[in-house]
């Protein structure tokens, strides 16, 4: 077992997108957001308090590069705080075998939408009629279901008739959209993350959840899929604002049908308007907002009779 290192940094809403940014370029499979001292069962649309500030988590490997990426990422930091005050970072070790069981005493059963039951693998629930479970083990990767963000994106999904549908989970963490649209009807679903890690806890949760057969998971990302010759019916995207902007740049829209549907999740609110007006230049139009606390979820269509920009 190898073990981590976990820089958490607590800060505002006005500097946790450029915070989230340096530690993406060093840290291991992007960066957690959380709402500080919101627990999960109070993220009800209803009821979600404004979060005065969040707390951004990253994951190093420790070995011989981390002293070089420490140095890295603390001189970006000098030079951020020279336009804003920024936190100093907070370093601890996480053996892989603890961080599992940290995921263990925290995640509990989480019912989203109307049907919607997320569950970790290590807990029984008992299930009543319609129930569409979503059994998981995260391991390494990200996405419990536990996040506004992803809470988002099943709600939308559960809510949209997609049996039959081809769908492109990008950025796919443990699986759990890929197999919520699997279990939800969809035909084919082909589910990309740029890391491994990623990669196999989403086929083993789908294994785990029966739609291993609707399911393809694989180490890629968009380029992998433009330079292809696949296209498809809708596309989950469940990640920063600020790599869905560089994604509308590099042909977001041409991976989806005419007529298809793109949803776009981790945003806060106050990027909405920029993350909307790059998916209209990118040739996408968007045609729903969905909210849950400080975070939106953009749904978009591509218009049927419309060539997508290059």
């Amino acid at each position: 077992m190898s073990n981590w290192i976990e820089v958490s940094m607590r800060v505002d809403g006005e500097s946790a997108e450029a915070l989230a940014e340096v530690l993406q370029r060093f840290g291991h499979q992007g960066v957690s957001l959380e709402q500080d001292g919101i627990p999960p069962d109070t993220w009800d649309e209803d009821e979600v308090p404004p979060a005065e500030n969040l707390i951004l988590r990253a994951y190093f490997l420790d070995d011989d590069d981390f002293l070089g990426k420490k140095r890295e990422l603390e001189i970006a930091l000098r030079h951020m705080r020279l336009m804003y005050p920024m936190p100093t970072p907070k370093y601890s070790v996480v053996r892989e075998e603890d961080w599992a069981e940290a995921w263990k005493a925290h995640y509990q059963p989480l019912r989203i939408g109307k049907r919607l039951l997320v569950r970790p693998l290590w807990v029984d629930v008992e299930l009543v009629r319609d129930d569409i479970e979503i059994a998981l083990d995260p391991g390494m990767a990200f996405g419990t279901g536990t996040h506004p963000t992803t809470q988002l994106c099943l709600e939308a999904l559960e809510t949209m008739a997609i049996p039959a549908m081809d769908v492109l989970d990008l950025g796919c963490g443990s699986g759990i959209l890929a197999i919520a649209a699997a279990k939800l009807g969809a035909g084919k679903v082909l589910a990309l993350d740029i890391d491994p890690i990623a990669v196999r806890a989403t086929r083993e949760n789908a294994a785990r959840n029966g739609v291993a057969k609707q399911i393809v998971a694989e180490q890629g990302s968009l380029e992998n899929v433009r330079s292809s010759a696949r296209r498809f019916d809708m596309v989950l995207v469940n990640i920063l604002a600020r790599i869905i902007l560089e994604m509308t740049g590099h042909g977001l829209s041409q991976i989806l049908r005419p007529g298809g549907i793109g949803i776009f999740s981790g945003i806060i609110d106050s990027q909405v308007n920029e993350v909307e007006a790059g998916l209209r230049r990118a040739g996408l139009t968007p045609i729903a907002r969905h909210k849950l606390g400080d975070w939106v979820l953009i749904e978009t269509r591509r218009p049927p009779d419309q060539t997508a920009e290059e």
